[in-house]
This record gives C-alpha cells, sequence and structure tokens, in this order.
C-alpha cells in the first residue's frame, strides 16, 4: 500500500512540474493555481501515508520543507530564481522530500545522503547543472560563429565594455538581428542604446534583462539600427525557465541519480 502513495506522489510531482515547464516556456508565466493545487494535494498525500505507516518521518518532512523554502526564498530575494521555480522546488518538498527507494533505484545504484534527507536540494544542484550546460554549448556556438564569420565578437562601442561582462554575454547569449527581437518576444535583448554626453547613441550591455523596459529598448534598437547608427547583430538571450531545467533535475534525480555526488564519489576513488 505505501508504494501505491510513494508512486502517486512521485507521478504528481512529475506531471505538475511537466506543465509548470510547458507554460513557462510558452508563455513564460505559470499560473498560481497550478501551485494552490500542486501543493496541497502533494503535502496531503505525504502526511497520510506518514500516519499511516509511521510518524517517525514527520519531523524530518518539516525540516526538509523548512530548509527548502528558506533556500528557494533565498534564491528568489537574491535574484536566482522566479517566483514560479521558488513554489515549484516548495512543493516538490512537500510531495518528495526524501528518495522514493521503495519504487525506484537510481540506475547507478547510488542514493546519496542529501537524496535520502533532502531529495530537492539534489533537484536544484542538478538542474543547475544543465542550466550551465547551457552555457558550455553557447560559449562553443558563439566561438565557431566568430571562426565563421570572422566578425569580432563585440564591436563599436562594446569593445569597451569590461571583461566580466563580455564573459557572461558569451556565455549567455547569441547575435540576432533586430527583427528577431521584435518576433520573439521570449528572446531578450542583452544592449541597449543611449545617448552619451554629447548626445550621440552610444551601445551598452546590459546583464539583468526584464520585461519591464524590453519594449522600449528593441524600440531604440530598431530605431538605430534603421539609422546606420549600429550594425544588425544584437546579443540576445532566449531566457530559458529555469522550470525546464528542474524538470530535467528532478527525471535526472529520480532515475540517474545525485549528478554532484556521483561526481564527487568517482574523484575521490
Amino acid at each position: 500500500m505505501q508504494v501505491i502513495f510513494d508512486f502517486a506522489r512521485s507521478s504528481i510531482a512529475l506531471l505538475f512540474l511537466l506543465y509548470a515547464s510547458w507554460s513557462d516556456y510558452k508563455t513564460r508565466e505559470v499560473s498560481n493555481q497550478v501551485w494552490l493545487i500542486f501543493g496541497p494535494v502533494a503535502f496531503a498525500l505525504t502526511t497520510i501515508e506518514f500516519f499511516l505507516f509511521g510518524t517517525s518521518d514527520l519531523i524530518p518532512y518539516a525540516i526538509c520543507f523548512g530548509l527548502t523554502s528558506c533556500f528557494a526564498m533565498l534564491l528568489f530575494y537574491t535574484g536566482g530564481f522566479g517566483g514560479a521555480d521558488a513554489k515549484a522546488l516548495m512543493c516538490l518538498a512537500l510531495a518528495l522530500p526524501f528518495y522514493p527507494e521503495r519504487i525506484l533505484t537510481p540506475i547507478t545504484n547510488q542514493v546519496s545522503l542529501i537524496s535520502e534527507k533532502f531529495f530537492p536540494i539534489t533537484v536544484f544542484t542538478n538542474s543547475v547543472l544543465f542550466a550551465a550546460f547551457t552555457a558550455v554549448a553557447l560559449l562553443l556556438y558563439n566561438l565557431f560563429r566568430r571562426l565563421r564569420t570572422h566578425e569580432d565578437l563585440f564591436q563599436e562601442d562594446l569593445k569597451s565594455e569590461s571583461i566580466g561582462k563580455k564573459i557572461v554575454v558569451v556565455l549567455t547569449a547569441y547575435k540576432v538581428p533586430v527583427e528577431e527581437l521584435e518576433k520573439k518576444w521570449h528572446v531578450y535583448p542583452l544592449e541597449d542604446v543611449q545617448k552619451d554626453d554629447e548626445d550621440k547613441p552610444k551601445r551598452k550591455l546590459i546583464l539583468l534583462p526584464k520585461d519591464e523596459g524590453r519594449k522600449e529598448i528593441v524600440e531604440r534598437i530598431d530605431q538605430a539600427v534603421k539609422n546606420g547608427t549600429i550594425q544588425n547583430s544584437i546579443w540576445a538571450t532566449p531566457g530559458l525557465p529555469m522550470l525546464i531545467f528542474i524538470l530535467a533535475g528532478l527525471i535526472t534525480a529520480l532515475f540517474f541519480g545525485d549528478i554532484v555526488w556521483i561526481c564527487i564519489r568517482l574523484l575521490l576513488g
């Protein structure tokens, strides 16, 4: 009977995160109703299971949820997470506080100590690694594009930007024509065009794109391109939703294991 509860909690977590990821990818929004349903259902299933089959895990459950919630809110308020990402991690702590060993065994046959007591943290670390892979992919794309086109990565005013900003941009963005920024609202420009002290248009890099002001930035860039002030090759980021990486992190954690733990064990022999 307990196996049924574990299967139900795991399936619900996968289904809700799958829907939330799809919604975030299509609209860059996730309705609060998703979490208002996911959270209570997960909490009910987990607590009923504990009361039916033993209450010894209730305190570890509360500790896992409390620490995961604090961690998620810290990431949210420091800008590392969106609101939906934080809610997803908290709901996951309600549904799967511990690795469901009764129904699954990782392919590697290794369940880390963190997964046993703080499974959402394993999901988070896996998701961060997947997000890092996209940075590597973008870096390789930009380097190959540079070799193919012989076009400088940073042109005109952007050459004077700091090395730090350039590294961040190369790892998170690629070049697109301004027309793509106008058509694809989920692609965010990492550049802006503003007047300098001499009232001349000047390009600059921006590292934290936001929905607020995006339209005005695209309009300024478009006008500068039409005026021939800048080239029609703009740094932009696709802004892939973190929920997609969290979903990938959950699937990997369930069927493969804790990637960070596995890497540490391999390094230590």
